[in-house]
C-alpha cells in the first residue's frame, strides 16, 4: 500500500489515495483541486523515500470535500479565591479533503 507524509496548517498527515483528511482550513471552494507540494515521505509499498526535509518532485493531489467546523470545546479559566471565572467556547475550523493522487 503506497502513502505519503505531507505537511500543511503546521501539522504533518499520513495520507494514501482514496482517504479523506481533516486539515486546517485552506482556500478553496469544494470541488476545487489542491495540490500538497510539502512531502516529507513517500512509500510504494516496499520502499520509502524520506526527504531531507521534503522529497524532491513529490506532490500529492486531492479535492476538497467541505468546510466546515469542529465539536466545540470549552476554555474556562479559573482563579481560586479570587471570583474570576471566564467560560469560552471555540470550535476549530477545518477543511475535509480527499486525496485523489500521489506523484513521485
Amino acid at each position: 500500500m503506497s502513502y505519503a507524509i505531507i505537511r500543511t496548517g503546521g501539522k504533518q498527515y499520513r495520507v494514501a489515495v482514496g482517504d479523506e483528511v481533516l486539515i486546517e482550513t485552506i482556500a478553496g471552494e469544494p470541488e476545487d483541486e489542491v495540490t500538497f507540494d510539502e512531502v516529507l515521505a513517500v512509500s510504494d509499498g516496499d520502499s520509502l523515500r524520506a526527504g531531507t526535509p521534503l522529497v524532491e518532485g513529490a506532490t500529492v493531489t486531492g479535492k476538497i470535500v467541505k468546510h466546515g467546523r469542529g465539536k466545540k470545546i470549552i476554555v474556562f479559566k479559573y482563579k481560586a479565591k479570587k471570583g474570576y471565572s471566564r467560560k469560552q467556547g471555540h470550535r476549530q475550523p477545518y477543511t475535509r479533503v480527499l486525496i485523489e493522487a500521489i506523484n513521485g
